[in-house]
């Protein structure tokens, strides 16, 4: 391991000769400089301004399911899962796709562990169990299921480049015999509400990927947690901010703060490109959120007074996935073939959708004035300060 001293925790050695990194107990001792007192006003204004838009939107919960999957997508590309947001919303639209099935099958499962981990907050609060079945879902009949699913790990995991070996990693989290501790240990701070939200939230994203308590899965479990922990410290209604997108467009950044944290104790630094990326990332929804009600709205007027409510319908559900074939509408909407396809004819008459597939039947549509916006990159530019800027 390169780390040979830290002010963030104790480097050990193993029974066998590695060496092993051990954080220390949350909190860390933080200087409240004026940059991190006001990057974190700035985080906590925007996200006060994206709850309230999510509580005045005219379907937040449907808008919320698109944001979702974007998440859920971009969280597993910084893991090399290689499906687009596209390819997600197609396949729940029942179009055929030409993906491997694992990389589908692994961004589902990770929005079946959200859900998951949102129902259950709603009883009971973030704990190890909770995490422990949120892993068992993410990880399910996908690439790593061996990796015991739902469990934590009994053996030595170690983060580098492909290849590497114990004794030449990067890092090396906490050894097995001491990973429960740690785990204890962080825990005890998963319920502390001492410190503002956003900085508590940041701390505990740092403490579980420096923990790495599964075998497999721990970046995807370590940015649900991100998401969980705001619905729980009541920042935001429903997830409606993807973290995950500004950390995928800044990766190298993303992995050396959080390394940083262990190899020189610099907290102010991850903690001020945390709340930056919180505040990109709500400005961002705010933006696509607001542009995606606009259109829907204004194709609802183009729809005129139609005495058939199902082309409205269909229109909102566009919120949702702009991707629409006529089974699935059937299926949803309880209407007959028929019907169905009369009002998808009349949204591509109204240049709502077009056909995008090119065989006659089973014909897949899409409102690209939609998927275009969800799919869009996020934009970020570097500031002269060196701060990065939506």
């Amino acid at each position: 391991m390169e780390m040979k001293k830290s002010a963030s925790g104790r480097i050990l050695k193993a029974l066998t000769g590695y060496q092993f990194f051990i954080p220390n107990p949350l909190p860390p001792p933080l200087e409240w400089t004026n940059a991190l007192v006001k990057s974190l006003s700035r985080a906590d204004h925007i996200l006060g301004m994206l709850a309230r838009e999510g509580v005045r939107l005219p379907n937040p919960h449907l808008l919320m399911r698109p944001f979702v999957t974007r998440e859920a997508v971009l969280s597993s590309k910084i893991e090399g899962t290689q499906t687009t947001l596209g390819e997600i919303l197609a396949q729940d639209a029942g179009a055929h796709v030409a993906r491997h099935p694992d990389d589908l099958q692994e961004v589902h499962n990770y929005i079946l562990a959200l859900d998951y981990g949102l129902e259950r907050l709603k009883e009971f609060p973030l704990s190890l169990r909770l995490m422990r079945k949120i892993h068992e879902k993410l990880m399910q009949g996908v690439r790593g299921s061996h990796a015991t699913p739902g469990e934590f790990r009994r053996s030595q995991n170690w983060i580098g480049s492909p290849g590497c070996t114990l004794d030449t990693a990067k890092y090396v989290p906490p050894a097995p015999d001491q990973l429960m501790e740690c785990l204890g240990v962080f825990e005890r701070f998963l319920h502390d509400r001492a410190l503002p939200p956003l900085i508590h939230i940041a701390l505990c994203h740092y403490q579980f990927e420096a923990i790495h308590p599964f075998l497999d899965g721990n970046g995807r479990v370590g940015r649900l947690l991100i998401t969980l922990l705001l619905i729980e410290h009541k920042l935001l209604p429903s997830p409606l901010l993807y973290i995950s997108a500004f950390f995928e467009a800044t990766r190298d950044v993303y992995y050396s703060n959080l390394y940083n944290v262990s190899s020189q104790g610099a907290w102010s630094e991850w903690l001020l490109y945390f709340l930056n990326g919180v505040a990109i990332q709500g400005l961002d929804v705010l933006s696509r959120a607001e542009r995606i009600n606009a259109i829907i709205a204004r194709w609802q007027i183009n729809a005129g007074n139609r005495s058939d409510g199902l082309v409205r319908e269909i229109i909102n559900n566009l919120a949702v996935n702009p991707y629409c074939t006529n089974k699935k509408i059937t299926e949803r909407l309880g209407v007959a073939f028929t019907t169905a396809q009369r009002a998808i004819d009349k949204l591509v008459e109204l240049d709502i959708i077009m056909q995008i597939s090119e065989s006659k039947r089973d014909r897949v549509y899409c409102a690209n004035d939609i998927l275009r916006i969800l799919e869009e990159p996020t934009k970020i530019t570097e500031s002269l300060d060196g701060t990065l800027q939506p």
